[in-house]
């Protein structure tokens, strides 16, 4: 709806409530489009939001309530500025996190060995905990099909919150990240990388999640401290020299390929060179110096095995080392010795999980005597996937990376400057990205050993023996997309030749989540699908996010918008702080202190929820406090009252007409410095300050102006006229303050008395508030009239006598100068005081005083 769409006012009602007002408005706002984006409007009319898809795996929480209200808060203002705000929603709805709440509400696995069956049916949801042991195998396509079915019920849970909170989002723009627009852009920038050269394929260390059996991304990890201990192992130098070596992971003696000590240390000098033997397997191994061993670490000399961390992975590379792999993707030690160990004592840890073969090797070196002392108890970081339970292992399998800076210096630096070009909301989240970029240790590993998710778009020729030739990858023209190379064939092949020799294989992983949801603003701005589209969208102007995703989706949506368009994908980043419980501990879903909001929505209301989002900075922490959200309803349940009263004055009709009587101009003269502070804070991405300025006049306003003017403006005459047109003008202006923040209870006001939807009436101006006003406004005035005001106030509340009670005669003693001004609102303040006679006695005390008589 817009100011021009003249639409009956419903008028005041006798008891106006916020109850119900999330459902009827946020209907109203679907029909009439009040929120459409307007694609006539040329770029610099444009305000275009990355609005984040958040994860359909779980429940939202008031984290996402937090962060998507300070978004909106963004979006309501700057469509009120005159913008036509361009604010889609998504859903991210592909990867791991779907898949695990599969299996757990289903029951079953996916088996990519078994056919499709068409005639499947999905057990009753959820299952019992014994189904989750003893999932049921199923096919690929029946486990994709079972996690759209859930991801578009947990989409309508969460289409419902958002609707109810108020966002005033497009939702013609919905879209999600396993969609077809998705899937067919993320595809699309894939083969552009492959083209250019971004995205290669290599045979690596990968860190390897075992419980989702798949790679993970550097981004992706977190260290949890866990117990663990130091096992001192007994090496063999020449002339029986014993070189002992402290180890949390002595299951790898059998990986081992290397000794490593620092260059300086000169304990290990004379065996750097040569070799020593390892216990129990008797396998000669180097001895290396290398700048990353800490001689103050343990012993001083380090094993290095292939895999048991990240700096194993440096050493190897870096050292051109043997590589002896013992790990496998399912956790467990392999069943065959790596070449060069002997198979007798390896037999021992075959097939294995790796603590069980830590407590082998232990029980070998002990029988062997190459154990000194007794294992250290120690609590150590290890890392983890971010949304895994078990350590990650180190293999060796074959990938797909995207050069994003990690072993390229130019294109660090290029993507450093990306960062400095941007503007950082608030502005020290910069270096939380320049840390990230410049520890980079590896390209991106963009490949999934997964199943529902956007699939890798390459196939591989077969030769005659049924090799995959992995050097040349077979690409599917652009038009095609998006494809499945498990069930499309490539070009000048049929399904036939799948799997023959002399025929291809399709690729069977899909992209990391990331890689698709780094290219939201291609997905959502028609990237070549709509270039009409484009053109007003793109660079964005607002990227809205958690500061913990700086790694992940901020980084890499500016590396592909980088390297497939040269230029940032949108100009500020604003980043949200974490929501903290009532003892200042962030709120997870591990920790057990999360709270949902839909029971707070319904029970205080979605206008409360969001003043209290509101009242959180950007990038600051944010307490969780109902009391909070209790003002917040107070706020909104006064603005609906004070409204009234004041439109039960006749302030409807007075709206424009000019304010000519001191109070009043002062009262407007002041709301226009509200006006400048609040604009200039939104303009500056600090909802909090303009909140906060706003409500701090609004109650000024209620408690002072309003009850200094209301009997006048009861009269009639041009005084009585002015306060009607002041109180017009000032509602009119607060109702669109509080707007973005108060988004049902304003648009309700605004319909007793205004047309159109406030959220497309324009943001108030100082010239708007002074357009009216005969003469030159004292903001000190009002507060003047307040204090003398209060002052008998307090004078009956000490007799304990009513507000409306008389007062025969009052005296207003002060200096001289500061009486002449009180003159100007002597008549409203004898109105609002209830005095027949005030006095002014100048020159009598420093500062004003109020005495009254009973």
């Amino acid at each position: 709806m817009t100011d021009t769409a003249r639409t009956a006012r419903t008028g005041v009602p006798e008891r106006p409530s916020l109850d119900g007002l999330e459902e009827t408005w946020s209907r109203r706002w679907q029909e009439e489009g009040t929120y459409a984006f307007d694609r006539s409007k040329e770029r610099s009319d444009v305000y275009a939001i990355d609005t984040p898809p958040p994860t359909v795996s779980g429940e939202l929480h008031m984290g996402h309530v937090f962060s998507y209200t300070h978004t909106d808060l963004v979006a309501r203002f700057q469509r009120m500025r005159g913008r036509t705000v361009f604010y889609p929603i998504g859903w991210d709805d592909n990867g791991l996190p779907t898949e695990r709440r599969v299996q757990n509400v289903y029951g079953v696995r996916c088996e990519v060995s078994l056919p499709y069956d068409p005639g499947w049916q999905a057990p009753q949801a959820p299952v019992d905990d014994a189904a989750r042991k003893d999932p049921t195998p199923i096919s690929r396509r029946n486990f994709i099909e079972l996690c759209e079915r859930l991801t578009v019920s947990d989409e309508q849970v969460f289409e419902a919150l958002w609707r109810r909170l108020g966002l005033s989002v497009d939702w013609s723009l919905m879209y999600t990240t396993i969609g077809a627009v998705a899937r067919s852009t993320s595809q699309r920038a894939f083969l552009r990388n492959l083209a250019r050269g971004e995205a290669y394929q290599a045979q690596a260390p990968t860190l390897w999640d075992v419980g989702f059996a798949t790679a993970v991304a550097q981004a992706e990890l977190e260290d949890r401290e866990r117990p663990g201990a130091y096992h001192r192992l007994r090496f063999h130098g020449p002339g029986d020299r014993e070189v002992l070596i402290d180890t949390t992971r002595p299951e790898l003696l059998p990986a081992c390929v290397a000794l490593v000590c620092h260059p300086d240390d000169e304990r290990y000098a004379d065996l750097v060179g040569g070799s020593v033997r390892s216990p129990v397997f008797s396998v000669d191994v180097p001895v290396h110096a290398h700048p990353l061993a800490d001689p103050a670490k343990g012993t001083g000399v380090a094993m290095v095995c292939t895999f048991g961390d990240l700096t194993d992975v440096t050493w190897w590379r870096e050292l051109a080392l043997d590589t002896r792999v013992v790990i496998g993707r399912d956790g467990r030690l392999l069943p065959e010795a790596p070449a060069g160990v002997p198979s007798g004592p390896y037999a021992a840890l075959a097939g294995q999980t790796v603590n069980g073969a830590r407590r082998t090797v232990v029980e070998l070196l002990a029988d062997a005597g190459d154990l000194v002392g007794q294992p250290r108890p120690i609590t150590h970081p290890v890392k983890f996937y971010e949304r895994g339970d078990r350590p990650l292992e180190i293999v060796s399998t074959r990938q797909w990376y995207l050069r994003n800076g990690g072993r390229d210096a130019d294109l660090r630096e290029a993507l450093l400057a990306r960062g400095r070009e941007l503007r950082w909301v608030p502005e020290h989240m910069r270096h939380r990205y320049e840390h990230w970029v410049s520890g980079l240790t590896g390209d991106w590993l963009v490949s999934r050993q997964r199943f529902f998710g956007v699939p890798v778009p390459v196939w591989y020729r077969l030769d005659d023996d049924g090799e995959p030739d992995w050097s040349h990858p077979l690409t599917p023209p652009e038009a095609s997309l998006p494809i499945d190379p498990s069930q499309d064939a490539p070009p000048g092949y049929d399904e036939s030749q799948r799997g023959l020799p002399g025929g291809f294989l399709g690729d069977p992983d899909v992209l990391d989540t990331w890689a698709t949801s780094a290219l939201t603003p291609q997905i959502v701005g028609g990237w070549e699908r709509d270039p009409d589209l484009w053109r007003r969208v793109f660079p964005m102007d607002l990227r809205p996010q958690g500061q913990e995703i700086i790694r992940t989706w901020l980084f890499a949506t500016v590396v592909r918008a980088h390297l497939e368009h040269g230029t940032l994908p949108w100009r500020t980043a604003e980043l949200s702080g974490w929501i903290l419980d009532p003892d200042r501990k962030k709120m997870s879903k591990s920790k057990g202190n999360v709270v949902t909001p839909m029971a707070l929505l319904e029970q205080h209301g979605s206008d409360a929820v969001r003043y209290w989002a509101a009242s959180g900075k950007p990038g600051t922490d944010l307490a969780f406090d109902p009391a909070q959200i209790r003002i917040g309803r107070r706020l909104a349940t006064k603005l609906l009252n004070a409204s009234k009263f004041a439109l039960g004055l006749g302030a409807a009709d007075a709206l424009r007409a000019p304010a000519t009587e001191p109070l009043d101009r002062a009262m407007l003269a002041e709301l226009a410095t509200v006006v400048a502070g609040a604009t200039a804070a939104f303009e500056a991405y600090d909802h909090t300050a303009a909140l906060q300025a706003t409500e701090s006049f609004f109650w000024r306003f209620c408690d002072d102006y309003i009850e200094l003017v209301k009997e006048r403006a009861y009269g009639t005459g041009a005084r009585a006229d002015s306060a009607r047109a002041a109180l017009a003008t000032a509602l009119s202006v607060q109702l669109r303050l509080f707007a973005p923040v108060l988004p049902f209870v304003t648009e309700q006001v605004w319909s007793w008395w205004r047309y159109g939807s406030v959220h497309r009436a324009p943001w108030p101006t100082t010239y708007e508030v002074g357009r009216d006003v005969q003469g030159e406004g004292d903001p000190e005035l009002l507060r003047l009239a307040a204090d003398a005001l209060g002052q008998v106030r307090r004078a009956k509340s000490e007799r304990k006598l009513s507000m409306r009670a008389e007062v025969p005669l009052a005296e207003a003693l002060g200096p001289a100068a500061l009486l002449d001004r009180l003159t100007l609102v002597v008549d409203d303040l004898r109105a609002a005081g209830h005095i027949g006679k005030l006095d002014l006695l100048p020159d009598r005390t420093s500062e004003l005083v109020v005495a009254c008589a009973f």
